[in-house]
């Protein structure tokens, strides 16, 4: 370069760029994790996500590939063609929808229930990383994660997830001042940022009667620091039937343990 000839200037970037560039780091190796674990196994990514939403329904009546296709946002037909591969492979089972003699329910086979435990465990490296974090860091992450996710569920770019911040037994900011400032009231106990879930099989979305909180609202108060109400846990909801009032340390650490990603 000539030497009269003026540096270019630096290609500035936004501060949701630079987030954006790291999340894609990150992508990377997980992108990578996957494959080499599914490939281990004979098994695409694909297939091992299905293995995994089947492994983690809740819901009495069995999961369709429909339901499948949505939650790991594919299309019917790509969701269609990995459901025939697994059953090939004697790891899905077909059987008929109860409710729907027309409609299939997809299960785990005693091999496919084996491979799903494999398929949940998360990438090693990434673990290891996050784990490396200062706790204050990590909590400030998934705070920040489960906001960029809830905003993605709303403008319909993710499924729908089973997040505290919309469940009816989260209850924000009702011991402010404390390391655990919000309470669950499924657990009835304190949870702190560190400890919200992405995909908590307990959560039970809130709704807009009278007991419970709307959504907004919810997410609302929160953001804000702000209690729902100044009655303290209990005013607006009640721990599920059959869970106990109070839970041992023990329970409560192992109720927390496994937090969602």
């Amino acid at each position: 370069m000539p030497p009269n000839t003026p540096t270019p200037p630096a290609i500035d970037t936004t501060p949701a760029q630079r987030v954006v560039a790291g999340l894609s780091k990150v992508a990377l190796v997980f992108r990578h994790a996957q494959w080499a674990a599914s490939g281990e196994r004979g098994l695409t990514p694909t297939q091992a996500q299905i293995l995994a939403v089947v492994a983690g329904n809740r819901e009495p009546r069995g999961v369709g590939v429909k339901a499948v296709a949505a939650q790991i946002a594919v299309t019917m037909g790509t969701a269609s063609e990995a459901v025939g591969a697994l059953v090939e492979k004697g790891l899905l089972r077909k059987e008929p929808d109860q409710s729907d003699g027309r409609a299939v329910v997809l299960t785990l086979t005693a091999r496919g229930k084996r491979e799903a435990a494999r398929t949940t465990e998360w990438p090693g490296a990434i673990v290891e990383a996050v784990d490396a974090m200062p706790e204050s860091e990590r909590a400030t992450l998934l705070r920040g994660l489960v906001g960029m996710v809830r905003t993605m569920q709303e403008r319909g770019m993710v499924p729908t997830a089973r997040m505290c911040v919309e469940c009816r037994f989260f209850r924000p900011n009702e011991h402010p001042g404390t390391p655990k400032p919000h309470h669950c009231q499924f657990i009835d106990a304190p949870i702190g940022d560190a400890d919200l879930r992405l995909d908590c099989a307990e959560m039970e979305p809130t709704g807009n009667d009278a007991d419970t909180p709307t959504r907004a609202r919810l997410w609302e108060v929160f953001v804000n620091g702000q209690p729902l109400d100044q009655h303290g846990p209990g005013r607006n909801g009640r721990a599920r039937p059959g869970v106990r009032a109070s839970m041992s340390r023990r329970a409560v650490s192992e109720s927390l343990k496994g937090t969602s990603s």
